[in-house]
């Protein structure tokens, strides 16, 4: 398992001091041990991609694995100012696969196209605490809408730098950080970031800034975001969350509005792209139904880190989120939960998304459409409890890339240590 050292980023942690400075002081409950958490969660992945096209030199994607994530999370030291760990090992082993048929991300691939027999790596973050505000440097999993990381795979995707979290005013979230390399979700190595319009072009650092405000008793939510990727795009994020119950329905709407332009060198090219999202729902009962629109104008394709996932966006899917130049697009969606007859931790989902008028390396006027179909379920009670096992398959049908049938198997097993 190969071992990666924290790396500390002196400018934003300075950056923070003067924050931390103005707080008030206030001692934290328990301590560093006492605090502590330890889970271990075994995941086990089959994958399937059947591209349709059987006379293609890879018509066929299988891979099967075993994954085990181990994580722990300190709590903080007694007294004002609190330290903390937090470390995340992952390990990942490979159960069936063959040159042919690799290529799922599951593993990592080697030049001669055979997949790993196993890889891993350890991931550790230092992590200081005042009052309501918490400043870590290492390594992370990101989860802000700008930058959200990938954990569609065996083992999740993490990132190194730097990230501070405020909450001392009431409702008021601020947040900041800067993140320099990346570890994708099928690799054991660091790398440097790049950007989905541009895989191949390498930025120094990511960085971005945001705050976010709840009000209406939690149920509404506003937020204004920046972000930077150096040398590639900067991007402004507006967003808007609510939830509004009507008699017996639970009415929700998830808006937003992206502004992407080129940065630096723009090593991506031209970018002056607008995006817009609105995903509205609707829940009664065990029903809750969802319609969403999406739209992508101007110059380019709306910008995110390469590896991360898309799930800000409005018509996010299992496999794409209708977000090339030019792209417009709707969604349908359907999601029962059982626990309504009596069935609780069987849940199950079908949506269907479809998109016109993309512009691509391919051309202009591409159309493409995605159905997913999944149903889960979650051991309730006995030595499996927690135990949670999903089968989705997905359809996607492409004028500018290629068609293909998917089917995931996940066994996901969550032990507290």
């Amino acid at each position: 398992m190969q071992s990666r050292h924290t790396a500390v980023l002196p400018s934003l942690a300075c950056a923070a001091l003067p924050l931390f400075a103005c707080l008030p002081a206030q001692a934290e409950e328990g301590g560093f041990l006492e605090d502590a958490r330890t889970d271990l969660v075994l995941r086990n992945y089959a994958f399937n991609r059947d591209f349709r096209d059987h006379s293609a030199g890879k018509s066929l994607v299988n891979e099967w694995a075993q994954g085990f994530i181990l994580k722990f999370t300190s709590g903080y030291t007694r007294g004002p100012l609190g330290f903390g760990v937090d470390a995340l090992g992952l390990y990942g082993v490979k159960l069936n696969s063959s040159r042919d048929q690799s290529g799922s991300e599951l593993l990592p691939v080697h030049d001669d196209g055979k997949a790993a027999d196993e890889y891993g790596r350890v991931a550790v973050a230092a992590k200081l605490r005042l009052s309501a505000s918490e400043l870590k440097l290492g390594e992370m999993l990101p989860d802000v809408p700008v930058l959200r990381y990938d954990d569609g795979r065996l083992l999740p995707q993490t990132f190194r730098g730097a990230a501070l979290v405020s909450r001392e005013w009431d409702g008021a979230s601020l947040y900041g950080g800067r993140y320099d390399q990346v570890s994708l979700r099928n690799s054991a190595d660091m790398q440097d970031l790049s950007s989905w319009s541009a895989p191949t072009a390498k930025s120094d650092a990511f960085n971005y800034a945001g705050a976010e405000y709840r009000f209406n008793d939690q149920r509404t939510l506003v937020g204004a975001w920046y972000a930077q990727l150096e040398d590639i795009y900067t991007q402004r994020y507006f967003n808007l969350l609510h939830k509004q119950p009507v008699g017996d329905w639970l009415l929700g709407a998830n808006l937003g509005l992206f502004f992407d332009r080129d940065d630096g060198r723009a090593l991506a090219g031209d970018i002056d792209s607008h995006t817009a999202y609105a995903l509205l729902s609707a829940n009664h009962g065990g029903h809750t139904f969802y319609v969403g629109l999406q739209k992508v104008g101007g110059t380019g394709m709306w910008q995110s880190v390469y590896g991360s996932s898309g799930r800000t966006m409005g018509n996010d899917m299992f496999n794409g989120n209708f977000t090339n130049e030019d792209e417009r697009s709707w969604q349908l969606r359907y999601d029962y939960d059982f626990a309504a007859l009596g069935m609780p931790g069987l849940v199950s989902m079908v949506r269907y998304g479809k998109g016109d008028n993309a512009t691509t390396r391919a051309g202009s006027g591409g159309k493409e459409w995605e159905r997913d179909v999944e149903l889960g379920y979650t051991v309730q009670s006995g030595p499996l409890k927690k135990l949670n096992v999903r089968v989705n398959h997905a359809s996607n049908r492409r004028s500018f890339n290629s068609d293909f049938d998917q089917t995931r198997v996940i066994f996901n097993y969550p032990i507290s240590l």
